[in-house]
């Protein structure tokens, strides 16, 4: 097929900000610092000294109870949703900590409004030199929008909607401000030339929002923006939006399925298909031996209790799958929540015959397939996934914190220059030049909406 990269792998972190994964934080080795900020700052210089492209943090907004109408199992298995700080503040201890790495945390559009958003992202920008990325998330937990005061979720079919306008007030805003409206001439007097900043009189049918932007236009013109959308509306969304889609997959030939679809998608958008870089999860488990590795895979297994694997499953789906018996097989259901984890298992389920408790440990745990066993077995997998058409890089999470993170940069990363497929410097200054990704001129977002619907001008 086309080669749609560079040949250089990209590498992400999938950070939590938080426990994370339910047999993790119980592991020996495992470092319980989720509410230190030296916890972050090591993470971090970790990730540079490896060279990774940057650190990502999903985010939750609810503590999930979705699994048998109760919050029990996440807090008391420590699964996914049980302590979750809030990112953007976790990635400014990070830039303080790191010249180079990129910062990537959630914000979602369904809670939150375009004008502080745009103003995070901005001042994480200026703030780290170019660095900040922005997960568009469109939220989909009655759970979630109880603690927004509203009464349910926005339905299926309008989160994209809002999602749409919600991206273009936030553009706008990061373009109220032209490159070089800050002029600091202190003798004039001249801070900023009022010529240069704008209003932008944004009215719409979810919002209705005048700027300018308080914050000077981002040094990366666009902070980059990351969607992680599975279902055919989220699909289409990222590749009109997206720098960078995050996807799961449970087999090479869904993950190349996929790959390929989003890149001919985006083409259909008018856009460079190299422009949108695919990062799938890996959750690579690695040791110096077979006999390191095995004892390492069973004793992560045995911590994991199938009913936090399945919470955090119910979490994802938004379906209580305390409904049904743990000996069967995840039966057919209708999924309002995230269609990629459901198609994810369900290709689980029926290749391996799973039952729910079964799939519930797995979920929990996840360390099967190619990114298992010794350096070079690890970096076979990676290769494989990348030669042929699966990924432009990784997102790379860790079965503990930060120890995980700590092996794969001192046996993985090693393995992946060697042969040539990984950076062993960084090659500029912002997470767009590391990405091989344009900075974006004033007024760039005008083009990738118009192929959506046409913009309203401001009047």
């Amino acid at each position: 097929m086309t080669a749609y990269h560079d040949g250089s792998i990209r590498l992400a972190a999938f950070v939590t900000a938080g426990p994370g994964r339910p047999g993790g934080w119980r592991y020996a080795a495992s470092e319980s610092g989720w509410l230190d900020a030296e916890y972050y700052k090591h993470i971090a210089r970790t990730l540079e000294h490896g060279l990774f492209d940057m650190a990502f943090f999903a985010d939750i907004l609810a503590v999930p109870d979705r699994y048998q109408a109760s919050n029990d199992s996440q807090l008391r298995y420590g699964a996914l949703g049980s302590l979750r700080l809030d990112p953007v503040v976790v990635l400014a201890i990070m830039a303080s900590a790191t010249r180079h790495l990129g910062l990537a945390s959630t914000r979602s559009t369904s809670h939150y409004e375009p004008f502080e958003v745009a103003r995070s992202f901005a001042t994480l920008d200026h703030l780290s030199a170019g660095r900040a990325a922005w997960n568009v998330v469109t939220s989909f937990q009655d759970a979630e929008a109880r603690n927004f005061s509203k009464g349910e979720q926005i339905p299926r079919h309008k989160r994209y909607d809002r999602a749409d306008e919600f991206l273009e007030v936030v553009f706008k805003l990061w373009d109220s401000w032209d490159d070089d409206a800050l002029v600091l001439d202190r003798e004039t007097p001249l801070f900023a030339d009022p010529d240069k900043v704008h209003y932008i009189d944004h009215k719409g049918e979810w919002f209705n929002v005048r700027g300018p932007l308080n914050v000077a236009r981002p040094p990366q013109g666009y902070p980059v923006i990351i969607q992680a959308g599975a279902s055919d509306r989220g699909r289409d969304f990222a590749a009109q939006w997206a720098d960078v889609i995050f996807v799961s997959h449970d087999s090479l030939d869904s993950a190349k399925a996929f790959y390929r679809e989003l890149k001919e998608r985006a083409k259909a958008h008018g856009r460079d298909p190299r422009s949108l870089k695919i990062l799938p999860a890996a959750t690579p488990l690695v040791g110096e031996t077979k006999a390191i590795i095995d004892s390492k895979r069973q004793t992560l297994s045995d911590l994991v209790n199938p009913h936090a694997g399945l919470s955090t499953l119910s979490y994802h789906l938004d379906v209580d799958l305390g409904l049904f018996p743990l000996d069967a097989p995840l039966p057919d259901v209708e999924v309002p929540g995230v269609q990629g984890h459901y198609q994810e298992v369900r290709e689980a389920t029926a290749r391996d015959g799973l039952t729910l408790r079964e799939l519930g440990k797995r979920y929990g745990s996840r360390y099967e397939g190619d990114f298992v066993g010794t350096p070079d077995r690890v970096a076979d997998g990676l290769e494989r996934w990348f030669r042929e058409g699966a990924a432009d890089g990784f997102t790379i999470s860790a079965p503990h914190q930060p120890g995980g993170f700590e092996e794969f940069v001192r046996l993985v990363v090693p393995e992946l220059q060697k042969r040539g497929l990984y950076r062993t410097q960084y090659e500029g200054k912002t997470l767009r030049d590391n990405l091989g990704l344009v900075r974006p001129q004033s007024g760039a977002w005008r083009a990738q909406a118009a192929k959506k619907h046409k913009v309203k001008e401001p009047t």
